[in-house]
């Protein structure tokens, strides 16, 4: 005997059911309760708990017209301002949990999830169309482990302010920490853009004192208020010019290229990295990898050059090589100093 074998067709989920639903509703007048199971294909108590779940829990207004036989859309609720079509009321299953897992990201760019309080009422929302018993949003928290290192603290009014600024092209006026420097001044600012880089946010703007574009710290700014000016539009392709081309954060419009070469070991690694944009990368037949990365300021790419010690060599140029030299130098007395004196503790010699 020879068994034909029937593929095992997936039931749709809930969100998809309400998908459907809706737009059954939506196009045609009136929709019996029999034509909505069979295309469906759930049962009675099923479907009558998805009416209910919609109705109640989801604020559709959805009635039994009794002289239609059917169900339909209460127009006259809807346009006394009743809100039912939500942008994620129709998402998948899938989807929703791509967004819930998108918004634990977002939170999590900034100490203490700065933006979780502006977009929970998003999540209970989106928790509530996956099932309040799922704990689904803390499900992806105790399942997805973010590590942010070397983030430093913010003020959440002002990076608030700073957003508004910028959306709404006014200029700030900000009290600024220069670290560099030590010191506290005063600036008038039109924003141009916010950027994440490092677990850190920063400003592109440009400064009326200094009459030029500069990058500030968020974490820096001390003060932020919001004029009543029009903030100074600077196009994106002159921002990038000024601020984008280099490596790291620092800004410089005179580029130079560094030349980095990798130990066999440490290639297999570094191969697989995006150091920027534009860098240019080649195994040599030894198995070393060459590197090579644009850059205008040395200090941000000095610090992940000396993060991999002896597994790295500055080909060029000669200025950011004695640089490095410089550094090693540095580090070479120190810990001779430190292990001098361990040793002169135990009465080694």
């Amino acid at each position: 005997m020879i068994l034909a074998l029937q593929p095992r067709i997936a039931r749709m989920d809930r969100t998809e059911r309400f998908k459907k639903i809706r737009q059954s509703l939506e196009r045609h007048r009136v929709v019996s309760f029999e034509a909505l199971r069979a295309m469906l294909e759930v049962s009675r108590a099923t479907l009558n708990r998805d009416l209910a779940y919609l109705r109640d829990r989801l604020n559709t207004p959805i009635m039994f017209d009794r002289e239609a036989g059917g169900y339909r859309i209460d127009r006259a609720q809807a346009a006394m301002g009743g809100q039912y079509e939500l942008p994620g009321l129709w998402f998948t299953a899938a989807e929703i949990h791509a967004l819930l897992t998108l918004q634990h990201l977002l939170a999590n760019l900034d100490p203490g999830g700065m933006l979780a309080p502006h977009i929970q009422p998003l999540i209970a929302r989106l928790n509530a169309l996956l099932g309040s018993a799922d704990n689904t949003a803390d499900e992806i928290r105790r399942r997805i482990l973010i590590v942010g290192l070397g983030r430093h603290a913010m003020k959440l009014e002002h990076f608030e302010r700073v957003g508004s600024a910028l959306l709404r092209r006014k200029r700030l006026l900000i009290g600024y920490y220069s670290r560099g420097r030590g010191e506290l001044t005063e600036r008038e600012i039109s924003p141009q853009r916010l950027v994440h880089y490092r677990e850190n946010w920063y400003l592109d703007a440009w400064c009326h004192k200094r009459r030029g574009l500069r990058n500030f710290a968020i974490d820096s700014i001390r003060r932020a208020q919001i004029l009543e000016k029009p903030a100074r539009e600077v196009t994106p392709k002159t921002v990038d010019a000024a601020l984008g081309p280099g490596y790291g954060i620092f800004a410089g419009r005179r580029l130079k290229w560094a030349t980095l070469r990798f130990t066999p070991e440490r290639a297999r690694w570094v191969a697989a990295e995006h150091w920027h944009p534009k860098q240019r990368g080649r195994f040599e037949p030894d198995g070393h990898y060459v590197l090579e990365i644009p850059y205008a300021d040395h200090r941000a790419l000095q610090m992940d050059i000396l993060k991999y010690g002896a597994e790295v060599e500055v080909v060029g140029p000669a200025e950011l090589r004695d640089v490095i030299a410089a550094q090693v130098e540095n580090l070479g007395r120190l810990y001779s100093k430190s292990l001098s004196g361990s040793r002169h503790e135990t009465g080694e010699e």
